[in-house]
């Protein structure tokens, strides 16, 4: 069976995280796969069986992306850069991949090159036999006045290191030309896969409380806002806006915070939701997409995942897009959707409980409208790959 190294590192959410979980999904039947991580661990959350997971030394930034920083109080940053490059020798040596996938880098993660560059060297002193792949997310970040020296810089590692370019995406929807004008300066292989999107599991180990919410008959709004580390905002708003609903409407609030909430702003949100009945507050669930599948309506950020729920729940959905460290990939996102009449653009300045209120009630009366897009990328990214393995050409 042919291998697969599959590198993964997530840094503030856990959308990169989802979405490799995803992909390597598809690739369990024909492929043995060696799963590296290189963030924090999150509980609950679950690999597909029979692929070995690595877990790295974990490393984070902070919220406006202006430092790594080490999850392990117990190390320095030095020493854990030290540890992972040669700890991500060692897996490449002792599994000799076939292929190695490379989540995001070089459109994005260009701060880990002091341990995915002595990888990717590794790998061409392997000659041909290993084929190295980036798997690349529909939108490219980049800082207007730094874009061209980004795109430079781009072409030059993919050009020198890798095989393939996987592009999780729709050109009909969002061509990667939008976000990255010099596509075709690249001189490896270039795929669209379509959208990676979640299946839910077949047999949920559902809570209690799961339960209780899925399959009551009484209608649900979902509030989620990712890994959690931000859209604080956005919560404190919906926990405010609790009691204005709560005359209004029979709904449950279902808030979901993130495992990467700070564990003081999760009890301040509960604090402040004590006297609301119509507010539920937990950190994480692994069966978002169940509660999605539910609800009346969803309230959330417009990362990647939880965009692609939405489209193929078909959910009405009020989407704030994160707008730190000039990141305009969420809004590029929302507003497209938007202006084709699928989601709500919510602005920061509608985030007041009372006007909330109102837009929430007015938009549940609406129906939003449908899209067409391919979402096929699991299954389109396994064919591609076993193509790449087996040296066929993709049909």
């Amino acid at each position: 069976m042919k291998r697969i190294m599959f590198y993964c590192q997530h840094i503030l959410g856990m959308g990169h995280l989802v979405r490799s979980r995803e992909i390597v999904r598809g690739l369990t039947q024909d492929f043995q796969i060696c799963f590296i991580n290189g963030g924090e661990i999150i509980q609950g959350f679950e690999i597909p069986a029979g692929v070995e997971v690595i877990n790295l030394p974990a490393i984070k930034t902070d919220a406006e992306f202006t430092e790594l920083q080490v999850v392990d109080d117990g190390l320095n940053l030095t020493e854990v850069k030290e540890i992972r490059k040669n700890r991500l020798l060692e897996i490449f040596d002792q599994f000799h991949p076939d292929i190695l996938i490379v989540e995001l880098f070089p459109f994005g993660r260009r701060r880990f090159s002091f341990e995915l560059i002595p990888l990717l060297e590794r790998a061409k002193l392997n000659g041909n036999s290993t084929k190295v792949v980036s798997s690349l997310r529909d939108i490219v970040v980049a800082k207007p006045e730094k874009q061209a020296k980004h795109e430079e810089k781009v072409c030059n590692l993919i050009n020198k290191y890798f095989d393939m370019l996987l592009v999780h995406g729709d050109p009909e929807l969002v061509p990667l030309e939008e976000t990255f004008s010099r596509v075709d300066d690249l001189k490896c292989e270039v795929y669209y896969t379509g959208y990676v999107v979640q299946e839910p599991p077949t047999n949920p180990a559902l809570t209690d409380e799961d339960r209780e919410i899925i399959k009551s008959d009484k209608p649900l709004i979902l509030v989620s806002v990712g890994g959690g580390r931000f859209g604080h905002e956005l919560l404190e708003c919906v926990v405010n806006t609790a009691p204005f609903l709560e005359k209004s409407l029979p709904h449950n609030i279902q808030v979901f915070t993130g495992p990467f909430i700070p564990d003081a702003k999760f009890k301040e949100l509960q604090a402040m939701a004590k006297f609301s009945k119509n507010i539920h507050i937990r950190r994480y669930t692994p069966y978002l997409l169940n509660y999605m599948k539910k609800a009346d309506l969803s309230i959330n950020m417009s990362g990647y995942n939880t965009t692609m729920n939405v489209l193929t729940t078909g959910v009405r959905a009020m989407i704030l897009p994160f707008t730190g460290n000039q990141d305009r990939e969420q809004t590029i996102r929302a507003e497209k959707l938007s202006n084709l009449g699928i989601v709500k653009f919510i602005n920061p300045n509608d985030l007041k409980p009372d006007y909330l209120a109102i837009n929430i009630i007015h938009y549940l009366k609406e129906k939003p409208n449908k899209i067409s897009f391919d979402s096929n990328g699991v299954e389109k990214t396994a064919t591609v790959l076993k193509a790449l393995a087996f040296k066929q050409q993709v049909a």
